[in-house]
């Protein structure tokens, strides 16, 4: 191992040697390795253990209770393989630890005949029973200890399949951090940051997670590598954000003037005092020579679509246009139609008019628009006749050239790629010197600020956590069994005579013989036949051509629909605010944020509201009993954190190689923010990282091509 500098070592000299360095390591081993994503010592330092046995504290066998989980260190004694009289294969395996003797039978796992040899140490964790007067565990976990010695023992990730077991990789380990010793780890972060924070050095870190002397240790070690972690993560994205802020020019908007004001005058209702602070935290940015990059998360029924319009007027009152692109037809058309009635009548100051103000021009844009009423459109972006453009993915098109786009609005901005919304942004080529325009994202999927912070790290982020009045609580149950859903049923029905609406979800559109859940067809037939026989009864769902939609879609919100029976289709955009029942069936197929929108679709009138959650199962799912319990977005998306843990976040990044290791979202809320604050203090001192050698080469490894571009721009 060519250890010979003096100098402490980087990440990148480790990256640099290769496992086959290692004692043992051959050819075959190092292929070995490679299956497992191992080719270098970083990546073997970065293998951590997935869990640790204390030695010093572990129980004997003559200690275990009878149906208590118990893990234990044991010897095997002998293996034997039988078959059952139902042909099945039966491994039996005899162990002990001078205390006493434990049987383990496993079902089904032939291999564990091969992998479990006599004299082999191996831990074991399961459930023990008496059988014939002997403890006997059934199909329990099992890790392969070795020969391994020490108080703590590193338990690693292991393959059969590639004969690589944990003291493997453990002694591996071992010897690298023992060739390290004499160098010791570079250090990246600030001696004032380590102080601060209370961290430990990283050569300490490395040893200690692997090596443990106390899990004092190891935990001090994992915060610390954890923090490293997120801070590359967080170096990324402030360093996106202040290089975006320096780097493009933007307008200085007019944030106050007659248009606002008389558009402030025509609210029917006052503001919210949390609508009132995030139109201001926006303004702040929108009278800035930069862009604004801010996302808006708000719940449902929050408001978002009056913070859009006071955003979107005040490009308008300085003589530019706006955006707004949603993810479907159904969502913008109810966008357009929500925003016309909020800016009907009201008039621009014209200085050019004779009579001093024109009307305010909103148009609506999808693929459904076609022929002349098309190209009238297009003409009118392009002369700027047009002030506010509404409209889903056809905006991206390239017949579609606005004349001075100054702010863009995107909604539900998780459904539109990066080069979607890079494509709206392009349409502002045309504006006058360079400027971009102000982009405000939003979102009724409310984000965990851990998630918002590492997925949305690079914009600023505002909430809308207050409903307005007038909005009415939802009473949420969970239904379960014949006598729980005549009572639903029966509340339906009561609430259909005095004239109110109703919506049945269901998860598919056809019948599945893999999945036994509604189906949207044969529950609209069912109905109609049986509970609501004497109501009418429409059906909305994804296969239906767009015009069917909308018709369906229009007699409901005319009220000539009783009871709509629809799947998804209808999780965001419906507004029907005579509609004050929801049941969703087969609700434990759904997640937390689904439920949850869907929801959202009642409770949008003076009148309350009720959402049924209808399960086959004797005990309500965590994610229904988090629906029952709480109406709050933010609560439940805290819930939906934990109950799912934060891949399917990570994903949605599409970092590549900077995926979090050690680190979660959940379990390190407070190193996030550390992160995040520590990224601020370096970058805005040090924009390009000049005086930070080591950790802009640290971010160049472990960071793809598309983030070092963002970071190193000069």
């Amino acid at each position: 191992m060519a250890l010979s500098s003096t100098q402490p070592l980087t990440l990148g000299d480790l990256k640099a040697l290769g496992v086959e360095i290692l004692k043992d390591v051959g050819p075959k081993r190092k292929d070995a390795l490679e299956t497992l994503e191992i080719s270098s010592v970083l990546d073997l330092l970065q293998t951590y253990p997935r869990r640790w046995i204390d030695r010093t504290n572990e129980a004997r066998i003559s200690d275990i209770e009878v149906g208590v989980d118990s893990l234990v260190l044991v010897k095997v004694i002998n293996v034997r393989s039988v078959r059952t009289k139902t042909k099945k294969m039966m491994v039996n395996v005899s162990t002990g630890d001078g205390s006493g003797k434990l049987s383990v039978t496993f079902f089904n796992q032939p291999w564990r005949a091969k992998q479990l040899e006599p004299g082999m140490q191996v831990s074991v964790f399961g459930k023990p029973e008496m059988r014939n007067g002997y403890l006997q565990m059934t199909n329990p976990i099992v890790d392969l200890i070795g020969d391994r010695t020490g108080k703590i023992v590193p338990i690693y990730a292991q393959s059969e399949k590639v004969r690589i077991f944990t003291w493997h990789i453990a002694a591996w380990v071992e010897e690298s951090l023992n060739r390290c010793v004499a160098r010791g780890f570079a250090e990246t972060l600030p001696e004032t940051v380590i102080t601060r924070l209370g961290l430990v050095r990283r050569s300490t870190a490395f040893r200690d997670i692997h090596m443990p002397e106390s899990f004092v240790a190891r935990d001090a070690a994992r915060r610390r590598l954890a923090f490293d972690e997120v801070f590359r993560l967080q170096m990324v994205l402030v360093a996106r954000k202040r290089a975006l802020e320096r780097e493009l020019r933007g307008f200085q908007h007019r944030i106050s003037g007659s248009l606002i004001d008389r558009f402030a005058s025509s609210l029917p209702f006052p503001l919210t005092g949390a609508q009132t602070r995030v139109i201001r935290e926006i303004s702040e940015d929108l009278v800035l020579a930069r862009p604004m990059h801010r996302l808006l998360q708000g719940d449902v029924g929050s408001g978002k679509t009056i913070v859009a319009v006071q955003t979107m007027l005040c490009s308008v009152q300085g003589g530019h246009q706006a955006a707004i692109m949603a993810p479907t037809e159904v969502l913008a058309e109810q966008h357009a139609s929500s925003i016309r009635q909020l800016l009907d009548g009201l008039q621009i100051p014209d200085d050019t008019n004779l009579l001093g103000d024109r009307p305010l021009c909103v148009e609506l844009l999808t693929s459904r628009v076609t022929g002349e009423a098309r190209r009238k459109i297009l003409t009118g972006v392009a002369d700027g006749t047009i002030d506010i453009l509404i409209g889903t993915h056809a905006l991206i098109q390239e017949s579609v050239v606005f004349s001075r786009l100054g702010v863009i609005v995107i909604d539900e901005q998780h459904r539109f790629g990066v080069e979607q919304r890079a494509a709206l942004r392009d349409k502002a080529i045309n504006n006058p010197n360079g400027s971009m325009p102000d982009v405000l994202t939003m979102t009724a999927t409310p984000i965990p600020r851990t998630a918002a912070l590492t997925v949305y790290g690079d914009l600023d982020v505002s909430v809308l956590d207050e409903l307005p009045p007038g909005r009415t609580p939802i009473a949420t149950r969970w239904v379960n069994g014949a006598e729980s859903e005549k009572m639903m049923w029966d509340e339906i029905r009561k609430r259909l005579a005095e004239g109110q609406q109703a919506y049945v979800v269901c998860p598919l559109i056809d019948e599945s013989e893999k999945l036994e859940v509604a189906s949207a067809e044969k529950t609209f037939h069912d109905l109609q036949a049986g509970e609501l026989k004497s109501v009418r009864v429409g059906l909305l769902h994804g296969r239906m051509s767009s015009s069917e939609k909308e018709a369906t879609m229009n007699a409901f919100r005319a009220q000539k629909i009783d009871v709509l029976v629809a799947t998804t289709v209808i999780e965001v955009g419906v507004d029907v605010p005579n509609a004050t029942a929801m049941v969703i069936l087969d609700a434990d197929r759904f997640g937390i944020a689904q439920l949850h929108q869907l929801r959202g679709r009642v409770g949008r009138g003076a009148i309350s509201s009720e959402c049924y959650l209808v399960t086959s199962a004797e005990e309500p799912g965590p994610r229904v009993q988090a629906l029952v319990a709480t109406t709050d977005g933010f609560e439940l998306a805290e819930i939906d954190l934990d109950l799912r843990g934060e891949g399917a976040i990570k994903d949605t990044r599409q970092k590549g190689r900077s995926d979090l290791n050690l680190a979660s979202l959940r379990r390190d809320r407070d190193l996030i923010e550390l992160a995040r604050a520590a990224a601020f203090e370096i970058v805005d001192a040090d924009p390009l990282l000049t005086s930070h050698a080591t950790l802009r080469d640290e971010l160049e490894l472990l960071l793809t091509e598309e983030e070092i571009e963002f970071l190193f721009k000069s």
